[in-house]
């Protein structure tokens, strides 16, 4: 099996995201396969679901295997892997924005967001699957606190990447750091 990385793309969002799509343009230049998904009802993104249309829609994963995930598609990504029975490692993650809680939102917003915040990960599971995780925040995300930062560091060892003044990266055009951490 070659190279091959899976994108998902966060809440409200699809894979034509700006740097999505420069992404899904560099990589095979790299060598990797790309699979970018367009999650079903972005728009209302439930746990259920999202992790249901991975666990449909991957069928194999192995050290060559890699996640990229946009906030709340880095939380499918890990709870993915956190269900995941097979005694398998992938390659890695790159999070970008990722979050365990969320600033910001309003009264519709948080009963979206409440199972997601409340129904804990585990992260010994997510590690179980991989050992090499990295997340880029922006320092001045409207959703996601700098004390996330220090809470993916900690739970999953993740390496942490600061980007100043990127919001919440969805009108960036490219994020050169991923291609970095994937190599």
């Amino acid at each position: 099996m070659n190279k091959k990385v899976y994108i998902i793309h966060g809440w409200g969002m699809d894979s034509d995201m700006p740097w999505i799509k420069w992404l899904e343009a560099e990589l095979p230049k790299h060598g990797y396969e790309v699979v970018a998904f367009d999650m079903p009802n972005s728009g209302k993104p439930t746990i259920e679901e999202w992790v249901g249309y991975l666990k449909k829609n991957i069928e194999e994963i192995d050290e060559k295997t890699f996640f990229v995930g946009h906030s709340v598609g880095c939380q499918t990504i890990m709870r993915f892997l956190e269900k995941s029975h097979k005694h398998v490692r992938v390659g890695g993650c790159v999070f970008v924005a990722p979050w365990l809680d969320l600033i910001g939102l309003d009264s519709e917003e948080l009963k979206i967001a409440h199972p997601w915040v409340n129904n804990k990960i585990e992260f010994e599971r997510v590690l179980d699957h991989t050992g090499k995780i990295t997340c880029i925040f922006s320092s001045n995300d409207p959703f996601v606190s700098e004390r996330e930062w220090k809470k993916f560091e900690e739970s999953l060892n993740a390496k942490i990447i600061i980007k100043k003044d990127f919001d919440h990266f969805e009108n960036t055009d490219k994020i050169e750091e991923i291609l970095h951490e994937l190599k």
